[in-house]
């Protein structure tokens, strides 16, 4: 080989080398800015909302959730209570936002004894919850994540639940530890999925929840992990929180947040738990996991030396915006709504006003102007849950297109120069049209730690080849029976899951029952007390549940315990189970039937002298099913067939048994 042919052949080695190194380039690139899908959602807030759905629908009304003082927590409100801000240890408002039974826990449901139970922090108890909720409605089982790379990153508030508990403690000191400790929140949640990516608890206080995002896609973006819980809870287990900022004079007299409103007096302490699943979008749309809206971009910073360890700084706010919006590729006019930290305070609202003045509202198109509010005018400062309550809040707003108004916010602060930039206040629902592009919202949360967070979210991206515009909704073929499936580890429990249901129900009855019984088949784990209701109608399903959670043995739900199932079985009948136009409907209706009965068709070819297709459909010729030759292959293939059926819904068998002839073989 000449000196020539071996300078080119290095020259192509190289060439090869550098065209691979720039692919693997690209693809670290593309990762490290891939929107994240959020895939999943659940909550806790004031106002009695247990569900995203009843998030929306408190904001959409315009409902203020501001209560009194809880009587279930040991408070004497009376006693705590002084108009007098300098009184020590007390405090001059005796409203906030509150979670009415945040004690109330199943304990029994996650397999903790009652003595562990009680020495548990109830934020540990409504994450624990929240997770698991939020894994089934991203569509998947809990059960399915033991040995996954799954992350866990949450916001915890005040942990005052445990020095309280201390002072009465007895048989509870062996779980004091654990149960008191912020670090095993994150560490509960991944012990009881059995989960095993990355496990961190975060508290930079009012921003906890948006930072645990912040560090939860990053996870994702660096393959650390493939899915992702991220959230936040606060709740006040002593009314502490009130006493301090009484005497800091930050407390909102009423305990309502103003937000951004002349009438701003203080902020109101909130409690709530907020969780978020999340998945790299590639990946949600290849298991087709559902895509409630994308966050694009997140930024985390501090304010450093500002003038005051506890006091806002309005460039660190500007910083993390613009960083945010970097990191999402987006410029500040692409976004149109950002719920804001708006606490409701004299210090914060116009500092936190003027850096989204100074960020989003420069250089707007003329018309459209950045929109204001935040949820705490509803439900007040939920703390460590704050943030995530945004996202939640904002991921609904996509996707009903309309932006709900802030509450007490009629006339704007006199302490913001409103004419420095584009930005105008939510004070009525707003419909939210896309304008020739994805909507878009910023969502921000500062800490009193002088940690600041930034998140950008935008609406589903499209599938490939549809338009952003809602399809046009087909018809689809409604089975004659659906069955729905139910499951609990106790007799109430499954009771109590038939009331939830029916009231689902009552709430969407735009639901089909094909889908229903789909989600309960494949996204739910099955426990031993179980029940199977076959419904051909909604209003039927409705009756029959109704009458379940109220005590009663509807005669067409069956209810029933397995012991030491393995999972199901499929049992193939043997020959007398045939009957004319058997499968007919089936090789007409499912493609994955008829895609499998074809195939089985293709492996009986060489050893008959007739078509599986033709003695099914009774086409002139072909034999019959009364042949023994004839019936006995059609059987297998029909079985086959069905059994690809329920595999295609989830269900994976666990053995497959076949009687044939009176002789059972497996």
């Amino acid at each position: 080989m000449s000196e020539q042919e071996k300078l080119l052949g290095y020259l192509r080695r190289v060439t090869a080398d550098l065209h691979q190194t720039r692919g693997r380039l690209r693809e670290l690139e593309a990762a490290s800015g891939e929107p994240i899908a959020v895939v999943g959602m659940a909550c806790r807030y004031p106002g009695g909302v247990a569900t995203p759905a009843d998030l929306w629908q408190l904001v959409q009304e315009g409902t203020d959730a501001i209560t009194p003082f809880p009587d279930d927590r040991g408070w004497d409100a009376d006693a705590v209570y002084d108009p007098d801000p300098d009184t020590p240890g007390r405090t001059y408002t005796r409203e906030g936002g509150f979670l009415h039974g945040a004690g109330d826990f199943d304990a029994g449901f996650f397999g903790i004894s009652p003595r562990e139970a009680l020495a548990m922090d109830p934020q540990q108890r409504l994450l624990l919850e929240t997770s698991w909720e939020a894994v089934e409605r991203s569509g998947l089982a809990p059960s399915s994540l033991k040995g996954r790379d799954v992350g866990v990153f949450v916001g915890v508030g005040l942990p005052d639940y445990g020095p309280r508990l201390h002072a009465v403690a007895d048989s509870t000191e062996g779980h004091l530890v654990t149960g008191s400790s912020p670090s095993v929140v994150s560490g509960r949640i991944a012990y009881t999925l059995g989960v095993e990516g990355p496990a961190v608890t975060i508290d930079t206080a009012c921003s906890s929840s948006l930072v645990a995002l912040h560090l939860a896609v990053q996870s994702l973006r660096r393959g650390e992990c493939s899915l992702a819980l991220t959230g936040g809870v606060t709740v006040m287990s002593t009314p502490g929180t009130f006493i301090g900022f009484s005497r800091q004079r930050a407390l909102a007299p009423d305990g309502r947040c103003k937000s951004f409103s002349a009438a701003a007096d203080g902020f109101g302490p909130a409690e709530g738990a907020g969780v978020l699943c999340l998945e790299r979008l590639s990946d949600a749309r290849r298991a087709g996991h559902p895509v409630l809206a994308v966050v694009r971009g997140t930024a985390v910073n501090q304010d450093g030396a500002s003038s005051g360890l506890s006091a806002p700084s309005g460039p660190a706010q500007q910083r993390v915006i613009r960083a945010a919006l970097a990191d999402a590729g987006l410029s500040a006019g692409d976004v149109d709504v950002v719920e804001a930290h708006g606490t409701g305070t004299k210090l914060g609202d116009p500092i936190e006003a003027g850096a989204l003045l100074a960020t989003y509202g420069r250089g707007r198109e003329a018309g459209r102007p950045l929109w204001l509010g935040s949820v705490k005018s509803n439900i007040g400062h939920t703390q460590a849950a704050a943030g995530v309550a945004g996202v939640i809040k904002m991921v609904q707003a996509l996707r009903h297109g309309t932006v709900p108004r802030t509450l007490h916010a009629d006339e704007p602060s006199p302490h913001v120069d409103w004419s420095t930039g584009t930005v105008r206040l939510l004070t009525e629902p707003l419909d939210w049209p896309r304008a020739g592009r994805p909507r878009r919202a910023g969502v921000s949360s500062f800490g009193i730690s002088g940690t600041n967070a930034h998140a950008i979210v935008e609406e589903a991206p499209p599938l490939d080849g549809e338009p952003h515009e809602e399809p046009a909704p087909t018809p689809g073929r409604e089975l004659p029976l659906a069955p729905w499936v139910l499951s609990a580890k106790s007799t109430a429990a499954l009771r109590d899951q038939a009331g939830r249901l029916a009231a689902h129900l009552e709430r969407h009855p735009e639901h089909t029952r094909a889908d229903i019984g789909h989600t309960l088949a494949t996204t739910r784990t099955a426990y031993d007390h179980r029940a199977v209701l076959l419904t051909p109608d909604l209003p039927h399903a409705l009756h029959q549940l109704t009458q379940h959670a109220n005590g009663q043995e509807p005669t067409e739900l069956v209810t029933g315990t397995a012991h030491n199932a393995s999972g199901p079985v499929f049992v193939f009948p043997g020959q007398g189970s045939q009957w004319v136009g058997m499968a007919v409907e089936l090789l007409d209706a499912s493609p994955v039937f008829g895609e499998r009965f074809a195939a089985c068709g293709a492996a009986l070819e060489p050893y008959v002298e007739w078509s599986l297709t033709d003695v099914v459909r009774g086409v002139a010729d072909a034999p019959g099913l009364g042949r023994v030759e004839v019936v006995q292959p059609v059987l297998w293939a029909v079985m086959v067939s069905l059994a690809a059926v329920w595999e295609s819904f989830g269900v994976r068998a666990s053995a497959v048994v076949g009687h044939s002839q009176g002789e059972i073989a497996g």
